[in-house]
């Protein structure tokens, strides 16, 4: 069950585009805590305000702080919002947005019927992290490309929740987003991985997709129970589409768990199991020894037979990474404890930047 208290805001740090960080005044000490602006209206210091402290209390990593549902002193949000469809429907946090596809869009005719993404390469991640990789490996390759980042609701739901997207939106590395499902807050909003890259093709006029969960991938140490798993789908839905399928590894050497050393299980699952159509699989430039290993799991799991591998360099996407100053880490650590991780990154999106050159040039 969730936990709630009540407590006093201490004071309010600097506000992000939809997001509110405050330090709050519980009866045994003081939490760091965000708020959705969308949600919550404005905070100021001294208003009582409750707090979820599910994840303090849980000892998590990632969301291991207290969120702000109400403020009890405050307005609240008091304009409604453009759109009629509901995103966290039937919760008490089921908001309105303005779907992209929606019929009361401007983009609703665009949309209406099946959408050809028309040779647009959509790289597909795991995890939230790769996508910093992802997009600077595009910027890297090809810096004139528009690329859009799609939010799918397998990990956090408000766009605004993470820093990285925020911090990727201001160095240049992302153009536009858009989120779907019921996750919410991007630049455009749509109902489902299918609509999300059209509307990204369409609307938006992406040349490349990257998509991936928000922060906060669930694991249980099985097979199936992850929803690291939507890569496969999400490599499908491209194909579907008329798109170019990239696929993204989730690769550490230093990893401790069995399970994830090399090649995770979590990736070797989407591509041999959850993918059912053939994509593109890429594999960064690796010492020969690493190389060896990360090809035998892929011929292992049967991905090797199924999917056309290629390697490219992701080198010039990481230094792209430092040299935009963009802090990036995955599980706790960074890109110097895991470069593999990063490198695997950037190298999908040296491939994506590639064909997306190749593809705006027709």
């Amino acid at each position: 069950m969730p936990r709630f208290t009540t407590g006093r805001v201490a004071e309010v740090g600097p506000e992000r585009r939809g997001i509110v960080n405050a330090r709050v005044r519980l009866d045994d000490g003081v939490i760091d805590a965000v708020g959705f602006s969308s949600h919550l209206g404005p905070v100021a210091p001294g208003d009582r305000v409750v707090v979820n402290t599910t994840a303090l209390d849980l000892g998590l990593g990632t969301g291991g702080h207290g969120f702000i549902l109400w403020n009890l002193d405050g307005v609240g949000e008091t304009q409604r919002g453009p759109g009629h469809v509901i995103k966290m429907r039937y919760t008490p946090w089921q908001t309105e947005v303005p779907a992209a596809e929606a019929p009361e869009s401007p983009h609703h005719e665009s949309l209406s019927g099946p959408t050809s993404l028309a040779g647009m390469p959509v790289v597909a991640c795991g995890l939230h992290s790769q996508v910093a990789g992802v997009a600077a490996g595009i910027k890297a390759a090809a810096p004139g490309l528009r690329v859009g980042y799609l939010m799918t609701d397998g990990g956090a739901l408000p766009l605004a929740y993470s820093d990285l997207v925020a911090a990727l939106r201001d160095c240049g590395l992302i153009d536009v987003t858009a989120t779907c499902g019921h996750a919410f807050g991007g630049d455009l909003e749509a109902v489902t991985v299918f609509s999300g890259l059209a509307a990204l093709r369409t609307v938006a006029g992406a040349d490349v997709a990257v998509v991936a969960m928000g922060p906060g991938v669930v694991g249980t140490a099985t097979t199936l129970g992850s929803t690291a798993l939507e890569q496969g789908q999400v490599l499908d839905a491209a194909a579907a589409l008329g798109g170019l399928g990239i696929a993204c590894l989730r690769l550490s050497f230093g990893e401790q768990r069995a399970r994830h050393r090399g090649v995770s299980h979590h990736t070797l699952t989407a591509l041999s199991l959850a993918a059912r159509e053939p994509a593109t699989v890429v594999l960064p430039a690796l010492a020969p020894e690493q190389d060896a290993a990360v090809r035998d799991q892929l011929e292992r799991a049967g991905i090797a037979g199924r999917h056309r591998l290629v390697e490219a360099d992701g080198g010039p996407g990481v230094e792209l990474l430092r040299r935009r100053s963009v802090s990036v880490s995955s599980m706790g650590r960074s890109l110097d404890e895991v470069p593999e991780l990063f490198l695997a990154a950037a190298a999908a999106g040296a491939v994506a930047g590639a064909t997306g050159t190749l593809g705006t040039s027709d």
